[in-house]
């Protein structure tokens, strides 16, 4: 085996690259040996060769989100470029990339240029961002439309979702709408500009443009299929909903071809994309993932050594992956599809080849923490003393509840928010309420604003989002799923407290992967069974992923007890939400 940190043309390295809310990521991947994970290349012990990302510009107004792509592509080219310099891999070693990214919608013209949908009429803002909300009205609209393809999205779209967006554009941008030849997801759009083939991923398109994935289920068996007619659209659907004219073509604006994700696109990177990438033209690019499904991909295989032995086939379904960042995506498969009210899906095929999908999701998580944290009167002098110390916010937060958990003479740290309970819909709930109107709760507020009553807020809110975890997984649970096991990945997995509330409240068994950036290595992946190293995507995941940390829940009882008295009171912070809302619609009627 080559030395780690000098290239040799007999590595087989796979890019995966990953484009967030925030920044562009992208990472090498070297199979068995080392993958480059969170900008960042390692080898089988888990050695640092290399690391890289570089950030994107956002424009926040309110409930409009809104990016450039071109901006975004610039990004990529910059993080590729790093990354394969500072992990000593060149660029004949890469084998295969594969490229994850948020569910944005992207727009633009026949020369493939930006179309502005921002209400400033800036032609940079070319991509409305997954956590928009400009859309609620169209997403009740359309959901009255009783549709069978809603059954498909847990009875309704939400406004995260494309169709909602694109009837906005149409009703309030109309010089835009006239101009546009292609919607595309993000990730959709990334393979197409790095390939020049227009092909979509039954990820996104199932997941976020209400296609029908399981039209595919004829094709299920045939290996060798890049790509394949459109059949899954409802044209009635879009008929009824307004959007007709996006049939045009053969729904040539929204995608007249869906492939299974990693199947290879076109002739692979093409010679322009790869002089931008600082790559080898003809690399294969396999079909795209949205990044929270690549962080599936990347981590859901992963089982401790001491149950490999006993590993079932099957034992896939009783796993949950809680992808965890901005926000936290509930990931699930199952052999049969199971209609679950107020969670998404199940879509076929959308992450797993030839398993249904059930997706839910908490709309803000690490961006709630962030606010909550960044809008305490302590927050500056708090971000002082990390900054001081050097270590993260979080790390001196967890070491505060640590000594106030002593000074108290506590047996257990969640006891400390016995007084503060959050409700964290601060972005509205997308899951299992589906209730995007909903409001975040805090109960409990006293006029200290010592850096000791920031962190129990911090840890309130860190439980409340357990707890919606929790009632996700039992919404599931009593709609046919038997999740026993949760597996975490995304940056708040690297937070203990985090992680050990989860255990505690849901009372599962958390596994942690190897390697922490999963996302990354699920995009990795796309390239690796593009280039049929692997024979299907499964092969792969099997593997490539490694199970890490085990964090199992305590088995103090008072823990249990005191977490079921918290769960009834978030719960209730939702009811008595329901009722103050109807009280106060009676009053203004």
């Amino acid at each position: 085996m080559a030395s780690p940190t000098e290239p040799s043309s007999s590595r087989s390295v796979f890019l995966g690259i990953d484009v967030g809310t925030g920044s562009a990521r992208a990472g090498p991947f070297l199979p068995f040996t080392s993958y480059f994970s969170f900008f960042s290349l390692f080898d089988e012990e888990g050695k640092l060769l290399g690391s890289s990302s570089s950030p994107i510009q956002i424009w926040k107004d309110g409930d409009f989100v809104e990016q450039s792509s071109t901006d975004i592509w610039l990004a990529v080219c910059a993080a590729v470029k790093a990354a394969c310099s500072r992990a000593k891999v060149a660029p004949t070693e890469v084998k295969g990339l594969g490229f994850a990214a948020t569910c944005s919608l992207v727009a633009v013209d026949s020369d493939s240029s930006p179309v502005s949908v921002s209400s400033t009429g800036d032609s940079r803002r070319n991509v409305i961002v997954w956590m928009d909300h400009r859309a609620v009205d169209q997403a009740e609209r359309i959901n009255k439309s009783n549709s069978p393809v809603l059954e498909y999205c847990g009875g309704g779209v939400s406004p995260e979702m494309q169709p909602p967006k694109l009837l906005w554009v149409k009703e309030n941008l109309q010089e835009s709408w006239l101009i546009v030849f292609r919607w595309m997801d993000l990730s959709d759009w990334l393979s197409y500009r790095a390939t020049g083939d227009d092909t979509r991923s039954l990820c996104t398109t199932v997941c976020k443009w209400t296609y029908l994935g399981h039209a595919h289920m004829q094709y299920a068996n045939d290996k060798d299929s890049r790509d394949m007619e459109a059949c899954g659209w409802d044209d009635e659907f879009w008929e009824e909903i307004g959007l007709g004219d996006l049939l045009e073509g053969h729904h040539a604006k929204i995608g007249r071809s869906v492939a299974f994700p990693g199947h290879p696109l076109g002739s692979g990177l093409t010679p322009a994309a790869a002089k931008e990438l600082g790559l080898v033209p003809g690399i294969p690019v396999g079909t795209s993932l949205i990044d929270a499904h690549a962080g599936g991909v990347g981590v859901i295989e992963s089982v401790p050594p001491s149950e490999a032995e006993e590993h079932d086939e099957e034992d896939i379904c009783n796993r949950m992956v809680l992808v965890c960042g901005t926000s936290t995506c509930h990931m699930a498969i199952s052999r049969r599809k199971l209609f679950i009210p107020g969670v998404w899906g199940p879509f076929w095929s959308a992450m797993v080849p030839e398993y249904w999908l059930t997706e839910g999701g908490q709309s803000a998580t690490g961006a709630l923490l962030d606010h909550i944290i960044e809008n305490h009167a302590g927050s500056i002098l708090l971000a002082n003393r990390a900054a001081s110390q050097k270590i993260s916010v979080f790390e001196l937060l967890n070491k505060l509840l640590e000594t106030i958990m002593i000074e108290q003479k506590l047996s257990f740290l969640g006891a400390l928010t016995e007084d503060i309970h959050v409700l964290p819909d601060f972005h509205g709930n997308r899951s299992p309420i589906a209730d995007p109107k909903s409001k975040g709760v805090i109960y409990g507020l006293t006029l200290d604003t010592s850096d000791k009553q920031l962190a129990l807020l911090y840890l309130a809110t860190v439980q409340g989002i357990a707890y919606g975890t929790r009632h996700i997984v039992e919404h599931s649970n009593a709609h046919g799923h038997q999740i026993s096991t949760l597996l975490a990945c995304g940056g708040l997995s690297k937070n203990p407290v985090f992680i050990q509330e989860h255990a505690d409240i849901i009372g599962c068994p958390i596994i942690l992967p190897r390697e922490s950036e999963s996302v990354l290595l699920g995009a990795a992946i796309l390239g690796a069974v593009a280039t049929k190293k692997y024979s299907s995507l499964r092969e792969a995941m099997k593997a490539l992923n490694a199970a890490g940390q085990v964090i199992h829940p305590s088995n103090d009882p008072k823990v249990k007890k005191y977490h079921e008295a918290k769960y009834r009171i978030f719960r209730g912070l939702y009811e008595q939400q329901l009722s103050n809302r109807s009280m106060m619609a009676q009053a203004l009627a």
